[in-house]
């Protein structure tokens, strides 16, 4: 099982780097306090940065456990944090989940970064499904996870609470992507989902 996370993954467009204190204001002035952003999330918007550093101490003493890594969003060219996607691991399982910044919607970003999280994630023998829910009126996360090569599993009913929509546990669809235990065993990339 891993221990350890790559500080940084590049992809065409993105930097994805470990998460810093200094991240603190770009995340909240850029999307913890958005309220259309935090809609389908699991926590409540932020009231004031306070909350966001206390995020962020959060992320790297979870990041130093070995098995729960955040990593900010940046865009190559610019070291600004547009987005956080996280990764946590679970025995052969690990799930993701992410958010962006609302200014960078609509441009395939979010779907190139969780492609190279769950790409880095299979490099881990032991891992051998990557997994992840979206609430099933958040058509845009499904369709993230979809491009990202994830498939429909089905609907985990009363599954998760979005405290910006109700204070009880909404239907979320599940979404995963897994390889065979001998795609695991000789290190090779999943076949399909």
């Amino acid at each position: 099982m891993q221990t350890s996370a790559p500080a940084e993954l590049d992809t065409p467009r993105l930097r994805l780097r470990r998460t810093r204190l200094a991240d603190a204001e770009a995340i909240f002035s850029g999307f913890a306090q958005d309220l259309e952003v935090t809609r389908y999330l699991t926590w409540r918007p932020h009231a004031d940065i306070g909350q966001t550093r206390d995020f962020l101490s959060g992320r790297d003493a979870a990041w130093a456990r070995g098995n729960d890594w955040t990593w900010a969003i940046t865009l190559r060219e610019a070291d600004t944090c547009i987005g956080l996607l996280g990764l946590r691991l679970n025995g052969a399982n690990a799930d993701i989940g992410y958010v962006l910044a609302r200014s960078f919607w609509g441009r395939g970003l979010m779907s190139e970064a969780v492609r190279a999280v769950v790409d880095w994630a299979f490099t881990s023998p032991a891992v051998r499904r990557v997994w992840a829910t979206c609430d099933v009126d958040n058509v845009a996360s499904a369709r993230v996870l979809e491009k990202a090569g994830l498939t429909r599993e089905g609907i985990l009913r009363h599954w998760i609470i979005h405290p910006q929509i109700s204070e009880t546990p909404r239907d979320c669809f599940c979404y995963a992507t897994s390889r065979s235990p001998q795609e695991a065993s000789a290190g090779g990339r999943r076949t399909g989902a």
